[in-house]
């Protein structure tokens, strides 16, 4: 967070609210989590099995709602083999023969399914924690490896071939030593992993005081998996919660072929260079009305024209465009990376807060906690950069609790989804269920 006392109090007169930190956002995250717990919602057999594919017929898919999208199969984070029940990030690999996998984030550990051609799931096996549990762990697959970062202290990067995965027959519980292609320990705890597959670079973000990179972009070069190197860190802009790095093909021809940034920064979006790994610059830094904590985005289209940004406080605080409580998206023109334009807003029918995007085809999957997964055109960006245009085109909600009051801005449900499978084939990751494969048949 960058806000200085000075820049706090000209905000508060302009109207923008002062963001949160990253402390802040765990533990109001940690004490909802423990007030779940003691409910029993992660529980042994707190949820019951899925017995057969769901379609969603007259806005209901089973006991949970929906519109436009099937629910295929399920399995609970205790048919993961976890012993913590508890579920956050996944990730999506498919191998060269085309056979598509799931890896699943648990507090314990990562999962390993195998999506089917017809959508069911096989559970395959996991990968413990490298140290201790966290309720934070994220992963990303560049070619054949998933690499995996976690708050746990001291637990590093894993890496991980997931080629191991390719002739399982009866699941197993793979070694944190002997089974991992190689362990990275230039940082401990990380909050998120990046993936720049085109250039085979792992960013960590939100790393540890240890490693010495003040939570910016830790730069890790993966072309040897075996043999993973540092070339670089990002110190300036402090703090990135999460970002996506791309080599840049956008309007912006003075960056044409450079390998761009966009960092979500708790109280900014910062636009970095980092082509250079040993001298990564800062091109621009820009804050907007409503900033709560800055914590994710994608870019909007192919052409790098917009980006769509969450903010994971502002429905809960109720700031700026999000007071209402519905689940707030902010459009970006980054036409001129240099001076990016918040141009508008678009809100869910929903209230709930908003996790993580991703944009496949014109269309934002959005993992939004309690109302699930929410499915966006963003198309109309190109004539109309308001968000007027955008509409909701399909959505199921994992998380029934809160469908009589249309939502709540808390953090439960949905953590993430992966929409990148050429079959089409949805992975939804919930906090207290498990692992969810949908199909979007709008």
């Amino acid at each position: 967070m960058k806000f200085t006392t000075a820049a706090a109090f000209a905000a508060a007169l302009s109207g923008h609210a002062t963001a949160e930190t990253m402390a802040v956002l765990k533990q109001r995250k940690l004490e909802a989590w423990s007030a779940q717990a003691e409910a029993g919602v992660f529980d042994l057999d707190r949820y019951a099995k899925l017995a057969a594919t769901t379609p969603c017929v007259n806005g209901k898919a089973g006991e949970y709602k929906c519109s436009n999208v099937d629910l295929i199969s399920f399995l609970r984070h205790q048919d993961l083999g976890s012993s913590t029940r508890r579920g956050n990030d996944v990730w999506g690999w498919t191998s060269p023969t085309g056979r598509e996998f799931g890896a699943v984030g648990q507090t314990d550990g990562t999962a390993f399914v195998e999506v089917l051609k017809d959508g069911s799931l096989v559970y395959l096996g996991r990968l413990p924690t490298q140290t201790s549990s966290s309720s934070w762990r994220d992963m990303k697959v560049i070619g054949n490896h998933v690499y995996i970062g976690s708050e746990a202290s001291n637990h590093g990067l894993q890496i991980f071939d997931l080629k191991k995965l390719l002739n399982i027959t009866t699941p197993r519980t793979f070694s944190i030593s002997t089974d991992l292609t190689a362990h990275f320990k230039g940082f401990g705890n990380s909050h998120n992993i990046v993936a720049h597959t085109e250039t085979n670079m792992i960013y960590a973000v939100g790393t540890g005081s240890g490693a010495g990179c003040r939570g910016g972009l830790f730069m890790v070069d993966v072309s040897n998996p075996a043999s993973p190197k540092s070339p670089g860190c990002l110190l300036a802009g402090g703090y990135v919660h999460d970002a996506q790095c791309v080599t840049y093909r956008g309007p912006d021809t003075r960056y044409t072929g450079k390998e761009i940034c966009f960092n979500f920064n708790e109280d900014t979006l910062d636009i970095t260079d980092v082509t250079s790994k040993g001298s990564p610059t800062t091109i621009s830094t820009t804050g907007y009305n409503g900033s709560s904590y800055t914590h994710q985005g994608w870019l909007a289209d192919d052409e790098m024209r917009f980006l769509l940004l969450d903010d994971e406080l502002d429905e809960q605080n109720k700031r700026g465009p999000a007071s209402n409580q519905h689940t707030t998206t902010y459009i970006v023109d980054i036409t001129d990376l240099t001076k990016p334009r918040f141009t508008g807003t678009y809100q869910s029918p929903a209230i709930a807060i908003d996790h993580n995007q991703y944009v496949k085809d014109g269309l934002s999957y959005q993992a939004n906690y309690g109302s699930g997964l929410r499915i966006v055109d963003v198309r109309s960006l190109k004539t109309d950069p308001t968000g007027r245009g955008l509409g909701e085109v399909g959505y199921f909600d994992c998380y029934p609790e809160d469908d009589s009051t249309n939502g709540a801005a808390e953090f439960t449900g949905t953590w993430s989804n992966y929409p990148f499978f050429k079959s089409g084939f949805i992975l939804l990751n919930s906090i207290e269920r498990g692992i969810f494969v949908l199909k979007y048949t709008g």
